[in-house]
């Protein structure tokens, strides 16, 4: 601050104008001004979810069932197509679907898994910077301000 108010007061007493003019009650003044910006916050929040566990079927197709279809399977085959051909295909088809229905797998229960996500939300902050500087000072009865801005280098 110091030096600022130095230079301007150098600056003031060398400008041509005032060579032969002594300026009283020289003073410099920062200004400032309001600076509003969103800050981002993170933050973590966890709960807890049912997770899924799968499993076998309880009712896994056992040899009866299998053979159960594929009779099933060849009656209607024979009785669609009219021929031992029909009922040998529906058979087989019988037995595939018997023994598909019982593999299956299937949610046999769940257990509690704890997740956490980030969330992002924000927050407004206003602070106060530096906008520019003024001097003042008095030459003859007459007030003077000037504005500069200043460098801090």
């Amino acid at each position: 601050m110091k030096i600022v108010s130095i230079a301007a007061a150098a600056l003031v007493l060398a400008t041509p104008v005032f060579a032969n003019q002594n300026a009283k009650n020289v003073r410099v003044f920062d200004h400032t001004k309001s600076v509003t910006t969103n800050v981002p916050v993170t933050t973590t929040e966890c709960y807890n979810v049912d997770v899924p566990i799968y499993g076998r079927s309880q009712n896994s197709a056992n040899a009866g069932d299998v053979l159960g279809g594929m009779i099933l399977g060849g009656l209607l085959g024979k009785g669609a197509s009219g021929d031992d051909k029909g009922a040998a295909a529906g058979a087989v088809i019988g037995g595939m679907i018997a023994a598909d229905k019982g593999n299956k797998q299937q949610i046999v229960g769940y257990r509690q898994e704890r997740q956490c996500t980030d969330k992002v939300t924000y927050r407004t902050q206003t602070q106060q910077v530096y906008s520019h500087s003024t001097v003042r000072f008095t030459v003859d009865g007459y007030r003077y301000v000037l504005e500069f801005n200043r460098s801090d280098r």
